[in-house]
């Protein structure tokens, strides 16, 4: 007897809910990832490249980030002074860190996405997708891909930055928008991953940010808090990659995506025969 499918049951209209729901994608995403070897095998994979990108992340902040402050803003004589320095440079440095940790890792790892992708809807289908071709298709498209939506984050972070000139207010601004920014951003990202694979057009995924706003958001605030816990940091990107194609299938089953472009193309495209439902 098969066990009941992976993929989420969501509701066909939006709710404030969703918000919890999309949070919860992360501990169907590891279930999934735990239950599997294919995925265990190529999620350990990416562990280890986070771990080495993350690490090494920290050690240049820690060596650089006061420098390069003090260059900006000479630390100041007074102690309230040396307060608030010391406050942005946390702030900074903790923007700094998230910002590092979504553009270094996914670079390191965007051979290893596509497959993972197509691991995880096998696990959902029941079938095997994964192959050589895949695999060699991802050496190119994932990068790509990856490069174009880093660019976006980075885009993003560019229009907030200049609120740190703002005295007092201005680095709490930052940071709150930032991480808000970074959160609607993770959701994109691995939601943008399996529709990209499957041929959609970047406006459906837009469309699904606008119409399934808690939903998205919840789901990007819970890759973001998953960033921030030690060991299991090391997992987000593969645990983001299966929770955003989970999440991509949650919204084919219940209507809210039309079927994949590649359908008709058949299997050899990387669709799913019988399209979708």
């Amino acid at each position: 007897m098969r066990p009941a499918s992976p993929v989420p049951v969501l509701s066909a209209q939006p709710r404030l809910s969703d918000f919890f729901q999309g949070v919860g994608m992360l501990g169907r995403a590891f279930r999934l990832l735990f239950g599997s070897r294919r995925l265990f095998l190529l999620s350990s994979l990416c562990a280890v490249l986070t771990a080495v990108a993350l690490v090494g992340l920290g050690v240049l902040l820690y060596r650089y980030a006061p420098g390069l402050l003090e260059s900006l803003w000479p630390r100041p004589v007074s102690w309230y002074g040396r307060v608030g320095w010391y406050v942005a440079l946390i702030l900074a440095g903790l923007v700094a860190w998230v910002v590092g940790a979504n553009v270094v890792p996914p670079l390191l790892v965007a051979p290893l996405q596509d497959p993972l992708s197509e691991a995880t809807e096998a696990e959902c289908d029941g079938a095997n997708t994964t192959s050589a071709a895949s695999f060699l298709r991802g050496l190119t498209t994932g990068l790509l891909h990856t490069l174009a939506r880093l660019a976006l984050l980075l885009l993003g972070l560019a229009v907030l930055l200049p609120l740190n000139v703002v005295p007092g207010i201005g680095s709490v601004l930052f940071t709150v928008l930032a991480s808000l920014w970074t959160m609607l951003w993770m959701a994109a990202e691995h939601l943008a991953a399996p529709m990209t694979r499957h041929l959609y057009p970047f406006s459906e995924v837009r469309r699904i940010l606008r119409e399934r706003r808690a939903l998205c958001l919840g789901f990007g605030a819970g890759v973001y808090v998953l960033l921030w816990i030690p060991i299991l940091n090391t997992f987000f990107l593969p645990v983001a990659i299966i929770g955003g194609t989970l999440l991509y299938r949650g919204l084919r089953a219940v209507g809210n995506l039309p079927p994949p472009p590649d359908a008709i193309a058949g299997p050899g495209m990387g669709g799913t025969p019988g399209g979708s439902k």
